[in-house]
């Protein structure tokens, strides 16, 4: 303000350095001449108003222009990009000035429009992503976060530290690193990376949390899928001959009408190897489901339905629908259908083992249904292995049942989740599938 003042006076200054030696000219030759009295007092009156008149005049035609620069600057300063400064014009020099200016408004307008769309954009995709990304301040607090970061550590995330989050041994960590650890009651194996950005002078981190358990399940899925594929292809090309050679001398045998012991022996052995052949290959036709499982074809489908004609194929024991809300899903009716019915077969097979009981119910959380099968059988002494394809635990087991019932959930965007319940004994089925649109 005082650099400001200072001018001003310096503009009065000029001015009056300028007018006041010819005002002096004009009153001395007025009062030496012959003139009346009250001449020469009006021409004096007259001098100091003109002199008055045009320092005003002067100071405003200096000052006002500098103002109205001054303003604009201050306006863009504040991102107000409004403001424009009049007589902006080519051809003068005050005018090239205020030109220049509001061309400088309208490209800083321009930009901070570009840096407010695209931190939109960077918003949105972040927003969307499937990793939860996180970014903590100098400080460790939490400045960003996006949905699925919510909907990992929970809501009302912003200022918290990263100790209290829970993260703090992550945000730590110097190269990408995999880690298996649970996150809202989830226990998964998660990719983990972070990064180091300024801003304003500060360094934040960038921390980024992905699930890839499910890729790494889809890969062991494949890699099963392989294998059951080459091992059926070369099983059955030579369990074909076997059995056509087995049955051809079985039937030769017959016509020979022979009592002897070597004659049925023989008999007996050829139909051992008959029957062998046909139960390996039902055997690898049983397995062979996880190598052909197709893409499902989605609509609308009535959990309610599924459900109910589920429980009504296995007798074995009374399975208690509880039910739940009016439920449509998104589904491929045939494989939900068979997922449904190889939970509730597994948790019937576990209660059997006890004389407990099964229930089934299911409930809306968000925009997904959640349908539920609890049994009452000895639990799980680990869940390490209850998703491992051809692993079981009961006698006569394929080991598939959970593993096709898993594989299903996850084609429909949805997830299966096996564990021990948390009241009483027994396990908890938790199949999870998107609702209808």
């Amino acid at each position: 303000m005082s650099t400001l003042l200072t001018y001003e006076r310096r503009i009065v200054g000029t001015a009056l350095l300028a007018v006041v030696p010819l005002a002096i000219a004009a009153v001395l030759l007025v009062w030496a001449g012959d003139f009346p009295e009250i001449v020469t007092w009006t021409v004096a009156l007259l001098i100091g108003a003109t002199i008055g008149v045009a320092t005003v005049a002067i100071y405003e035609v200096v000052a006002y222009p500098l103002r109205t620069v001054a303003n604009v600057i201050s306006a863009v300063r504040e991102e107000d990009y409004s403001i424009r400064a009049r007589e902006a014009r080519d051809g003068a020099m005050l005018g090239e000035i205020m030109l220049e200016l509001n061309e400088l408004s309208a490209t800083m307008r321009r930009r901070h429009l570009a840096a407010l769309e695209a931190a939109a954009l960077v918003r949105a995709v972040i927003s969307e992503v499937d990793a939860a990304i996180f970014a903590f301040d100098a400080e460790s607090r939490l400045e960003l976060v996006n949905r699925a970061g919510e909907r990992l550590l929970g809501e009302t995330l912003i200022g918290r530290t990263a100790e209290e989050l829970g993260v703090r041994d992550l945000l730590e960590l110097e190269d990408a690193t995999t880690v298996e650890r649970g996150f809202a009651d989830v226990t998964a194996r998660w990719s983990v990376r972070v990064s180091v950005f300024r801003r304003e002078g500060q360094t934040h981190r960038l921390l980024v949390i992905a699930d890839i358990s499910r890729a790494l399940r889809q890969e062991e899925i494949r890699a099963w899928q392989r294998v059951v594929r080459v091992l059926g292809h070369e099983l059955n090309n030579s369990l074909a001959p076997i059995k056509s050679i087995a049955g051809t001398l079985e039937e030769a045998l017959a016509m020979e009408k022979s009592e002897t012991p070597l004659h049925a022996n023989l008999t007996r052995g050829l139909s051992v190897i008959s029957r062998r052949a046909d139960s390996l290959a039902r055997f690898l036709s049983v397995y062979s489901e996880l190598a052909r499982l197709p893409e499902p074809t989605l609509r609308a489908v009535e959990l309610d339905a599924v459900v109910r004609r589920a429980v009504a194929l296995d007798r074995r024991i009374d399975v208690v629908v509880e039910g739940g809300p009016p439920v449509r899903i998104e589904a491929d009716e045939d494989q939900l259908e068979q997922a449904v019915i190889n939970v509730i077969k597994n948790a019937i097979d576990a209660s059997l083992e006890t004389g407990g009981g099964v229930s089934v119910q299911w409930r809306v959380t968000g925009d997904t249904a959640e349908l539920s099968v609890v049994d009452a059988g000895p639990g799980l002494a680990s869940a390490a292995n209850v998703f491992t394809p051809f692993f079981t635990t009961k006698p006569g087991g394929s080991g598939i049942g959970l593993v096709l019932s898993r594989q299903i959930a996850e084609a429909h965007g949805g997830t299966l989740e096996l564990r021990n319940r948390s009241e009483g004994v027994g396990c908890e089925a938790v199949l999870r599938i998107p609702l209808a649109r």
